[in-house]
């Protein structure tokens, strides 16, 4: 299979587990198949910069998860591991050979890089890093190449290649998440109410929409419906999402592209996150109209009917842990929780970890969930 066949087939099954994560792990296999690496993992970090907690998506060698992995890095060697500091220096989509966030004195005594990556064949892996549109941050970490090749000048393309995918991946799926919407199909979406769904047909004509997009379109407010087709508010958006359509909507036999962008309103409300993802077409088509993308809007500010008396006696939790999950489900950072408090980000973080401990819970996109869940 030449290098471009196994770039497209890899992309192909991202883009297929954007909707669903049980389709994640072929994925991952096909990762390392394309890359010629043993293994796979994306990372993900939540809290302040000085208390960092690590929650992976998951290790995966050749589709297969290693939880046993998981456990055993984040309970013995993240806190630890002074690769981890450096590796948060990258900018975004930057890469580094796992050996070279390492001193010389910590390639011979390090814990992490001594027993930690041998465990995980990532000794001789590079590190992604890469950046959320709404400020989130995460890694993408490739295992040790399967051959002596080595990190050649084909196997890093490939690499960079798939980097802005892995986080349009992971951006979709947090999008997803904080709809309640873990598993869907692109028409199941449309019953989704928490997030704005559009369907385009192939010409980027609008197909079909949800109520939550046809409230946002019917305003106005950053995005518009112009005789079928969406044009935004802002001159520069609106060169932003032609050029998102274009790649996800290629005239040519270029493979259809996912994407994302912030979408300014006129309001003082927070920017929209809008979504691309390109969309198989049927085969044969016959010529019929059908979604070739599906568009996301997510609405970071927007305030769902979430009351805090059923929050508390469901969740059982204290009247402040109440207000920090609720305030999460709305969209508010720890940042804001804080600065409205008058507490530390430190503070707010313990209340969310008596909340993980109380709930059985690790990330704050379960916690949305939770709270989504017994919404009005």
């Amino acid at each position: 299979m030449s290098g471009r066949d196994a770039f497209e087939r890899t992309l192909a099954a991202i883009y297929d587990a954007m909707l669903d994560d049980a389709r994640w792990p072929a994925a991952s296999a096909l990762i390392d198949e394309a890359c010629g690496v043993g293994g796979n993992d994306l990372f993900v970090a939540e809290g302040p910069e000085d208390d960092r907690r690590g929650l992976f998506v998951g290790i995966y060698s050749r589709g297969q998860r290693r939880e046993d992995l998981e456990r055993e890095y984040l309970e013995h060697y993240f806190a630890i591991d002074e690769g981890v500091p450096r590796f948060r220096q990258l900018p975004d989509e930057g890469l580094a050979h796992a050996r070279d966030l390492y001193t010389a004195e910590e390639l011979k005594s390090s814990p992490a890089y001594n027993e930690a990556l041998p465990r995980g064949a990532c000794q001789d892996g590079l590190r992604v890093r890469l950046h959320g549109p709404d400020g989130s941050r995460f890694a993408w970490n490739l295992g040790d190449p399967v051959d002596s090749d080595g990190w050649g000048a084909s196997r890093v393309a490939m690499v960079t290649g798939l980097a802005p995918h892995i986080r349009q991946f992971v951006c979709v799926r947090q999008a997803l998440m904080r709809a309640d919407a873990r598993s869907a199909t692109a028409t199941d979406l449309l019953d989704n109410s928490r997030v704005g769904v559009l369907h385009l047909d192939r010409r980027g004509r609008i197909l079909e929409v949800n109520d939550r997009a046809r409230d946002i379109l019917r305003n106005g407010d950053g995005l518009s419906d112009r005789e079928g087709t969406l044009r935004a508010r802002a001159p520069a958006d609106q060169v932003r999402l032609e050029r998102l359509l274009g790649e996800a909507l290629p005239a040519s036999n270029a493979p259809a592209l996912s994407g994302s962008m912030l979408l300014r309103r006129s309001s003082v409300l927070p920017p929209f996150i809008v979504h691309v993802k390109p969309v198989a077409a049927p085969q044969p088509d016959y010529g019929a109209r059908y979604v070739a993308a599906l568009i996301l809007i997510a609405e970071p500010g927007r305030r769902h009917r979430i009351h805090p008396e059923v929050v508390a006696a469901t969740l059982e939790l204290t009247p402040g842990e109440t207000q920090v999950a609720v305030w999460l489900a709305e969209g508010k950072s720890v940042r804001e929780m804080a600065r409205a408090t008058g507490r530390t980000e430190g503070a707010v973080y313990r209340h969310l970890k008596q909340i993980y401990r109380k709930q059985s819970i690790s990330r704050q996109a379960d916690l949305v969930r939770l709270v989504l869940s017994l919404a009005r």
